[in-house]
C-alpha cells in the first residue's frame, strides 16, 4: 500500500486529514481522524451516502456536528472513505460500482490501511443510507462473517417510501425534502458548508436502490455480528412505521444483538443536523458495548 496526503480541497476539522489508500489497483480518497493517544481502542469505518461524499461526517456549520472529531475524541480512529465512484476514484468509476465490487474494493482498502496504522480491537462500521447498503453486505458476508465488532446504519431500510403523487413535484425541490426535511434541523451554514462534499450519484447506485429492496432480506439473514439501525423522525426515504420496523428486525434473526430505534429532530442526512451528536453518541456507545462483547 502506498499512503499519500492530498491539498485541501474543502474545510475540515480541526484534526481531520485527507489521505489516499491504494490497494488492489483502486485509489480511494479517506478522510482520516485519530485520537491524540495511539493506539485507538477501535477503528470506525465510516461510509456515505449517494450523491454526497465522506464530508459528511464531518460536518462544519457547528462544532457539535462532526464524527470524524467526536470519534477522535473518544479515542476512537474514524475513517471515513469516499466509496467507489466518488473522490479520488470518480473519475475511474464514473457509472460507479455494484455492492459486490464496492465490498471488495473496500475491504481491500482497509487491509491496506490496517497494514499501516494501529487499528485497535477492530472495526465497526457506521454508514449512511446507500453506504448502509455497503456496510450491511459486508457484514453479511458468509466467508467472513466476524470481520467487524459491530454494524451501525441510519437512513437505510428494506421498504420504500416513494410516493408517486409525487412524480409531478419539481425533482430538485423533492430530493432537497427528502434528504433534508425541515431545514430548521441543521445548524445554520450547513447547506453552504456541505456543497463541497456534494457528488453527483453514479448511475448504477441509482440502480441499485431499487434492486436493494429485492436483495436486502437474504443479505440481512446472513449477518453474524450486532447490528443497530436507526430512522430519523423526518426520514421519507423509507417506510419506518412499527409494522415496517418489526419486519426488519425479523429479517436480522441470525445476529446475536438487534437495536432499531428512532432519532427524534432529525432528517434523513442525520450526520448533518443538530441531532447529529446525540446520534453519533447513540452510535459510538452501541460500539462500546460491542467491544465489551
Amino acid at each position: 500500500m502506498i499512503e499519500t496526503s492530498t491539498p485541501p480541497r474543502a474545510a475540515r476539522s480541526a484534526g481531520v486529514r485527507r489521505i489516499t489508500l491504494h490497494a488492489a489497483g483502486t485509489t480511494l480518497s479517506a478522510l482520516l481522524g485519530e485520537p491524540a493517544q495511539l493506539p485507538p481502542r477501535a477503528v470506525v469505518l465510516a461510509l456515505h451516502g449517494g450523491g454526497i461524499t465522506s464530508g459528511y461526517f464531518d460536518g462544519t456549520a457547528h462544532p457539535d456536528v462532526s464524527l470524524m472529531t467526536l470519534g477522535a475524541a473518544l479515542g476512537f480512529t474514524v475513517l471515513a472513505l469516499d466509496r467507489p465512484g466518488y473522490g479520488a476514484s470518480a473519475a475511474r468509476f464514473p457509472q460507479g460500482q455494484a455492492l459486490a465490487e464496492q465490498a471488495e474494493a473496500v475491504r481491500a482498502a482497509v487491509a491496506a490501511f490496517a497494514a499501516q496504522h494501529a487499528t485497535g480491537d477492530g472495526f465497526f462500521l457506521l454508514a449512511h443510507s446507500w453506504g448502509g447498503k455497503l456496510a450491511l453486505t459486508m457484514a453479511g458476508d458468509a466467508e467472513h462473517p466476524h470481520d467487524f465488532l459491530g454494524v451501525d446504519v441510519s437512513g437505510c431500510g428494506h421498504r420504500l417510501a416513494l410516493d408517486p403523487a409525487a412524480d409531478g413535484q419539481d425533482r430538485d425541490a423533492l430530493l432537497m425534502l427528502r434528504n433534508w426535511g425541515p431545514p430548521q434541523l441543521y445548524p445554520p451554514g450547513t447547506f453552504r458548508a456541505t456543497q463541497a462534499a456534494l457528488s453527483p450519484m453514479p448511475v448504477r447506485e441509482l440502480a441499485a436502490v431499487i434492486g436493494w429492496t429485492r436483495t436486502c432480506d437474504e443479505v440481512l439473514a446472513r449477518i453474524r455480528i450486532p447490528v443497530r439501525l436507526t430512522f430519523a423522525e423526518h426520514e421519507a426515504w423509507w417506510r419506518h412505521g412499527d409494522e415496517d420496523l418489526a419486519d426488519l428486525s425479523a429479517l436480522l434473526g441470525g445476529a446475536p444483538r438487534v437495536l432499531v430505534e428512532r432519532q427524534p429532530a432529525a432528517g434523513h442526512n442525520l450526520s448533518l443536523g443538530w441531532a447529529a451528536r446525540a446520534y453519533h453518541l447513540r452510535a459510538l456507545g452501541f460500539l462500546e458495548e460491542c467491544l465489551r462483547g
